[in-house]
């Protein structure tokens, strides 16, 4: 795959860009009260986060990558899913502690990320990272139908009730340990594959 220098405004980067713009704006509709506003919130984080498909498809197609597209694309993509974790910490259904170990590994593996590109050894996302974006993803996006369950307009008040004792009886919890877990896990796992880096070995992992 060719990596483009003459110009970083290519449609990758702009989809990515997009998507990080798109953070807030999700963010602020899944607090409003009204359930359709909710609706509309689960939709454009829908769509942000099928972006991130489109954006690494058109770049393998036509061969269109840049260093800075390599480097904002898993950054959005945590940034997206970070809000998503912080959105349900506030709301009650998952505890900070957890949310809080996901946001550190992620600034750490970030910051190595920077340092790799200073030292101009850009590092390749690994398959385990690519799992834990998944898992991530699945997990946000359970959580995001429970909520609309949760709205009587979407539901019926018997499931409405059913689904809100649920949110915040605590039991997501138990899931989110497993994802944090597995988070942290590949984490670590970067850190060792690349701690070599300093000394302009081959990088890997993300």
């Amino acid at each position: 795959m060719k990596e483009q220098n003459e110009t970083y405004l290519t449609i990758p980067n702009q989809l990515t860009a997009l998507r990080i713009l798109l953070v807030p704006v999700f963010f602020m509709l899944l607090l409003q009260a009204d359930p359709y506003l909710k609706l509309l919130g689960v939709i454009v984080f829908v769509f942000a986060s099928l972006t991130d498909f489109y954006d690494g498809y058109h770049a393998r197609k036509y061969g269109v990558t840049t260093r800075l597209g390599a480097f904002l694309d898993p950054l959005a993509d945590k940034l997206l899913i970070t809000a998503a974790f912080l959105l349900y910490v506030g709301m009650g259904y998952l505890a900070l502690w957890m949310v809080v170990l996901v946001i550190i590994r992620d600034v750490v593996v970030t910051g190595l990320r920077v340092y790799a590109e200073f030292k101009n050894r850009p590092v390749v996302t690994s398959m385990e990272a690519k799992y834990k974006t998944l898992v991530q993803n699945i997990f946000v996006y359970v959580v995001m139908a429970l909520m609309l369950m949760k709205e009587a307009a979407f539901s019926g008040k018997s499931i409405s009730l059913t689904v809100n004792r649920f949110l915040v009886s605590g039991y997501l919890n138990y899931i989110m340990l497993a994802v944090t877990v597995f988070t942290v896990y590949t984490g670590i796992s970067y850190l060792v594959s690349n701690w070599r880096i300093c000394l302009h070995k081959p990088l890997e992992g993300r």
